[in-house]
């Protein structure tokens, strides 16, 4: 499986170091520190934020992509190890679930972001449960996804996507967990 992303001009999408697969003529990449989310952020700021990425075993730098050219380009994306692609719109998630104070987050494994709209926040995520954190298959360190774009992560084997009602609960083996939804209510 991989991800094609159409881009129009002057568009740019992040990814991470090592996930491109292939690109067109007039996309330019650049190695950035941090995930562009912030661009006013200072610079002590953004070595804070792309640190913590270290935490989670991704590299200190992240991919973006940017069309040069003036018309559509493709730029694709795969994942380093056989397991499937979730896509999801930030967007409608953001719509479903609404807070006055805060937008929803995917928390995800360490390892399970692929690329995503340019605006995507990611920042490092402590579970905060001891035994889960020890016992739980993924530790203490997930990832922390945030924006209003699409976000592609991927886990491997196969998925199971649940939407749960309000006060139901499942419980699930954080080492097989490829991501969650953090919502408030």
């Amino acid at each position: 499986q991989f991800v094609e992303v159409v881009l129009d001009p002057q568009e740019t999408v992040i990814a991470e170091a090592g996930g491109m697969m292939f690109m067109e003529d007039d996309i330019k990449f650049d190695a950035k520190m941090g995930d562009g989310s912030n661009p006013k952020q200072g610079f002590w700021k953004t070595l804070m934020s792309a640190g913590g990425r270290l935490l989670t075993g991704e590299s200190l730098f992240m991919t973006h992509f940017t069309n040069e050219g003036n018309q559509q380009r493709r730029v694709a994306f795969a994942a380093p190890y056989p397991g499937t692609i979730v896509p999801i719109d930030m967007a409608t998630i953001n719509a479903t679930i609404s807070h006055p104070n805060n937008r929803p987050s995917i928390i995800c494994q360490k390892d399970a972001f692929l690329c995503a709209a340019h605006g995507t926040k990611l920042t490092v995520h402590f579970n905060k449960r001891i035994g889960t954190g020890f016992f739980g298959g993924e530790g203490f360190i997930l990832q922390k996804c945030k924006g209003d774009g699409m976000l592609f992560i991927h886990a491997g084997g196969c998925i199971e996507q649940r939407q749960l009602r309000q006060g139901e609960r499942l419980r699930v083996d954080t080492g097989l967990s490829g991501g969650i939804y953090l919502s408030l209510h």
